[in-house]
């Protein structure tokens, strides 16, 4: 008896094929997960570099009145206005001043495009699905849905995060009415 396995993370990145037969598991093929690494504080975040449609520094954003916590702001983005999600807040980590150093990751989310500010892009990584644990069943019990699992490395842990389920359907409503601001008011 012959069957095919597609082995996924719960983010939907394949991870490897097998084919299982009678005697055994015989792996065909291994593809290397790629990340972009960032930091918020002194912690280090990974996503999917499908994820990401490109990296810009932080440009003069424009504040949105009476805005939820999380949204920094608007940007122009080459005439495209693009709310901005601090993930510190976002994520309910402890604040930090703004530095040169910041970063926004900009994705797209149901057909919309975000900008996610963070502290800092270190690198984009290759990762092989070995070094990807299961996150932390405490974590799991207490609801973080968005946390996909973690990485080992020698000298840091990477936290995988999820960001369709970080920017769930019930924020991007909210981040949309802040899109409504005139381009013309857009820095």
């Amino acid at each position: 008896m012959i069957s095919n396995k597609i082995s996924m993370l719960s983010n939907g990145m394949r991870l490897a094929i097998y084919i299982m037969t009678s005697e055994r598991k015989v792996s065909v093929m291994v593809k290397n997960l790629q990340l972009v690494v960032f930091s918020i504080g002194k912690e280090h975040y990974g996503v999917s570099i499908d994820a990401v449609q490109e990296i810009v520094q932080v440009p003069e954003l424009t504040i949105v009145p009476d805005a939820p916590v999380v949204l920094e702001g608007v940007i122009n983005l080459r005439g495209k206005v693009v709310p901005v999600i601090d993930l510190r807040k976002r994520l309910r980590l402890r604040g930090a001043s703004r530095t040169n150093a910041k970063r926004i990751l900009v994705t797209e989310n149901n057909g919309s495009m975000v900008g996610l500010l963070v502290d800092t892009v270190s690198e984009v990584c290759k990762v092989l699905p070995d070094a990807v644990e299961a996150p932390p069943e405490m974590i799991v019990a207490i609801g973080i849905e968005y946390i996909t699992g973690v990485v080992k490395s020698e000298e840091r842990l990477i936290i995988l995060l999820d960001l369709k389920k970080i920017l769930s359907i019930n924020d991007m409503r909210t981040i949309e009415l802040a899109k409504d601001v005139p381009e013309n008011q857009a820095a």
